[in-house]
């Protein structure tokens, strides 16, 4: 899916600007803005993903800014407001007085797509950290995850969104996380106390959360995980090798205490008689450092890539790249036929270059999976070693034998697993991860694509909200991904096999 940037409310934002700033902003350009800078006896700026462009020459005064604070209306604890039913966020900077002499007015956008590089990681039920610089898109990427797992997948979500950034301001949530819950937090320091809560009082089965940024956050990150509860959240550092180092939040992944070696096991180490060593398993599973909005590095395995880092070597990990996001809506296309549709997508590499996914058959039939390849026509094939691979399919009771062990965690490998050696069973496992609909459901996908085409010219063309017909979840992906294409939203509602989209107009 191409991820489609939705603007709708972006003239909300601005229209608490100054007249003269407007103007300004619209000849400067809005797709890609991310944030607007006023500071008293300063120049206004907008600044861009690489850009920091003046609005105006004349600095900004005391009764511009008194508008602005005057229509926006009360700051937080954490000097933070909001603007009713959107994402945007206005941050406050205020001298020894308390009173503000610095706004900084940021764009909210619900960002569809971006999580395509870590979809398989969210879908895989285990606990996720995000970790990257500000701006980077974080954030917007934990709305998404909400949405996804909520909707697509029918799990009870519960967003813990302590500033009103992943939900938007007011009382009702942003429809950009879809049917997953919102719990407010009335002060930044109880988001620790609000984490514990919606997992004793609302039984999620998943918690998302931003900013995890204290020991007691830490520690209720700790609870949460050990309950059995996924937990997707963000934390403040860019890598992880600065959260290990972070006393604060090295809990999070494991945490470090020092140990004193005998000096026969030192010898044997080859290290010093004091070193370092992970204290307990961590509270997330994987690591995701989120280096630009098309890419990512992922640490699959984040207690062994803390036991790399503690040995002073460097963890394995595996880049993901691929372009996911988009600087706004792009006019819409063709409809995509029932055969397009329905076909795998490729994978696409560091390198941004396409090609078929390679195999490494441990155990299992290579004859086997390459068949099932041949008759379900992917672009994928077996390789004879596992270090040529891009993941490794096993018997499942295999799983755990000491050389694919050894393999995996050599060539940080996915390890997907079928039941008995049988085509079968292969066919099966091969058409789950490549999105293939089966061909009993190729009438139904081309009558899904038309259904849904219509529905959006109707939406467009009348201003209404359109009911589609419910669908099963990998249909409603194809259906999400025709609507946001179009520059529409849309959410799935109901409750299998009821489950069904509802597009809105823009």
């Amino acid at each position: 899916m191409t991820a489609k940037t939705h603007l709708d409310d972006l003239h909300l934002l601005i229209s608490l600007l100054p007249q003269e700033l407007q103007k300004s902003l619209a000849q400067q350009g809005q797709g890609n803005l991310l944030e607007i800078i006023l500071d008293l006896g300063r120049v206004p700026q907008a600044r861009y993903p690489h850009a920091a462009l003046n609005l105006s020459n004349q600095p900004v005064t005391r009764e511009e800014l008194d508008a602005v604070i005057g229509a926006v209306g009360e700051f937080g604890a954490d000097n933070r407001a909001g603007i009713e039913g959107t994402l945007h966020r206005i941050s406050a900077i205020r001298n020894r007085r308390g009173q503000i002499i610095g706004l900084t007015l940021r764009v909210g956008r619900a960002v569809f797509g971006t999580i395509d590089l870590i979809r398989d990681l969210v879908e895989s039920g285990k606990s996720l950290l995000l970790l990257g610089r500000p701006g980077v898109g974080k954030t917007t990427k934990l709305r998404e995850v909400a949405r996804v797992l909520a909707d697509d997948f029918g799990k009870r979500v519960v967003v813990i969104d302590t500033s009103n950034e992943i939900a938007g301001d007011g009382d009702i949530p942003h429809p950009a996380i879809g049917s997953a819950r919102r719990m407010m937090v009335a002060h930044p320091d109880r988001q620790h106390a609000v984490m514990i809560e919606a997992v004793e009082n609302h039984m999620p089965e998943a918690i998302i959360v931003d900013e995890i940024g204290t020991a007691s956050e830490a520690m209720a990150a700790r609870t949460i995980a050990e309950r059995g509860v996924q937990l997707i959240g963000t934390a403040h550092g860019n890598t992880l090798e600065n959260l290990v180092l972070n006393p604060t939040l090295s809990d999070l992944v494991g945490g470090v205490q020092t140990v004193t070696l005998s000096d026969d096991e030192a010898r044997l180490r080859g290290t010093q008689k004091t070193v370092s060593e992970r204290k307990a398993p961590p509270t997330f599973d994987i690591v995701v450092e989120i280096t630009d909005r098309d890419e990512v590095f992922v640490h699959p395995d984040t207690a062994q890539a803390v036991d790399a880092i503690l040995c002073g070597v460097q963890p394995k990990g595996v880049r993901r790249c691929g372009a996911v996001a988009a600087e706004g809506p792009k006019p819409p296309s063709e409809p995509e036929s029932a055969e397009e549709m329905a076909k795998p997508p490729l994978f696409v590499r560091s390198d941004n270059q396409q090609r078929p996914v390679r195999i490494y058959a441990y155990a299992l039939s290579r004859d086997s999976v390459d068949r099932v390849i041949r008759d379900l026509n992917l672009e994928a094939r077996t390789v004879r070693y596992p270090d040529q691979a891009d993941l490794v399919v096993t018997l499942r009771a295999r799983e755990e034998d000491a050389s694919l062990q050894r393999i995996v965690r050599s060539a940080q490998l996915p390890v997907h697993t079928v039941k008995k050696n049988t085509t079968a069973q292969i066919r099966q496992l091969l058409r789950g991860l490549f999105h293939i609909v089966p061909e009993d459901k190729q009438d139904e996908v081309g009558e899904m694509v038309r259904e849904t085409e219509r529905a959006v010219q109707q939406v467009k063309a009348e201003g209404i909200m359109a009911e589609l017909a419910p669908r099963s979840a990998a249909l409603r992906q194809m259906q999400h991904r025709i609507v946001t294409r179009h520059g529409l939203f849309a959410e799935s509602i109901g409750r299998e096999p009821y489950r069904h989209l509802v597009i809105y107009p823009m």
